[in-house]
């Protein structure tokens, strides 16, 4: 696939940034030659694959839409519109989805929201997933409700932890989040990494003219305290619908910028895995870069979604949703689940199409579709 100039700003000069789709490790996702296509009808058994060969073991599960932050690259001060309780998932349906895909090969499951932690008994859902057995059980926070919830969340079987914090400044953490304290979050770090919930990884968002003096700061964090601190680039997933190119940060930019100062060197990687990770040359940690923007990795892309009220989702920035709960709720069999969850995967596009004339950004923001 031919690389897409995008245009990106350094002060007063625009700078040309080009992304390409990282490669499949079967050539896989980057076109629609021959070599590059998976099988050409849609499998009934086996692993969860599309077309392109992609195969699909690793499911977010989104367990509400509401959040006690209110962050300004994600929600409104004031006006956002929640699903009804009744609308969610049940703990009996998120638990039957994730065992029908569990069957059908996915390894990796990871508890997301809006923010995870204000669903009631969480860690009564965690001990049920844990004991369907599989390979990683995580959770992406905002921490603001961790510390006292850390010994039953280990407990019941959560093995890591990735805690979502953008600025290292009090007066901007408030500024950014509008809500909470960025001591509570930091506390919460130490008691999760005391618990043995690592490797702790911190998730920043870097927005143009708001946190991004802060890079080498979180870099310094990181080879500070060994835990990973992942820069992410701002995506058009925002309730507002406020995204534009002027408040992107291209990962490119951030690794020069840390580079400089601490070398850095790549470090081999699952290739399907959404960070591109750089460890410092001279032992002291490491950090990741999720470019999503400019550096698609739609090519090696394993993940599905499913959102609150239990639409499966194959991609973060498409709109096509298959109703797992409706489907449940009116009597259908793991058959059908299954099948929903294989033509959810099979249809799945190439790419996300982000760099594109015509890309409309989703018309459900990231909190409503869960990280």
């Amino acid at each position: 696939m031919p690389s897409v100039g995008v245009t990106t700003f350094d002060g007063d000069a625009p700078t040309p940034v080009f992304v390409s789709v990282r490669p499949h490790v079967r050539g896989a996702g980057n076109g629609d030659s021959t070599e590059n296509r998976g099988p050409l009808v849609m499998p009934v058994s086996g692993q969860l694959v599309d077309r392109y060969g992609r195969i699909h073991n690793d499911l977010r599960i989104s367990v509400t839409d509401r959040c006690n932050l209110r962050c300004i690259y994600c929600m409104p001060e004031v006006g956002m519109t929640f699903q009804p309780l009744d609308a969610l998932l049940t703990f009996d349906e998120i638990v039957r989805v994730a065992r029908v895909a569990r069957e059908l090969g996915v390894t990796a499951l990871r508890l997301t929201g809006g923010e995870p932690l204000v669903r009631r008994n969480l860690p009564t859902l965690v001990q049920r997933l844990s004991e369907l057995g599989f390979n990683d059980l995580a959770l992406t926070t905002n921490a603001m409700l961790l510390t006292p919830l850390v010994p039953s969340l280990k407990d019941a079987g959560l093995k890591r932890i990735n805690i979502s914090c953008d600025s290292l400044k009090p007066e901007r953490f408030n500024s950014i989040r509008r809500r909470g304290v960025l001591t509570t979050v930091l506390e919460a770090m130490d008691v999760a990494e005391a618990a043995g919930l690592s490797p702790l990884k911190l998730n920043v968002v870097i927005l143009r003219g708001q946190n991004d003096d802060e890079i080498l700061d979180f870099a310094a964090f990181a080879r500070e305290t060994g835990r990973i601190v992942r820069f992410i680039e701002f995506m058009p997933l925002d309730a507002q619908g406020q995204w534009d190119n002027s408040q992107l940060v291209p990962g490119k930019e951030i690794f020069e910028q840390v580079s400089a100062r601490w070398p850095l060197q790549a470090v081999d990687t699952d290739s399907s895995a959404p960070a591109e990770r750089f460890a410092f040359v001279d032992g002291q940690g490491e950090i990741g870069l999720i470019s999503s923007v400019t550096q698609p990795f739609c090519g090696t892309c394993n993940r599905l979604r499913l959102t609150a009220d239990g639409a499966i989702r194959n991609c973060l920035f498409s709109d096509d949703e298959h109703s797992l709960r409706d489907l449940m709720r009116r009597g259908a069999g793991d058959d059908v689940i299954a099948h929903a969850l294989r033509r959810a995967v099979w249809e799945k596009y190439p790419g996300h199409a982000i760099n594109e004339p015509g890309f409309l950004s989703p018309s459900r923001s990231m909190s409503m579709i869960g990280g």
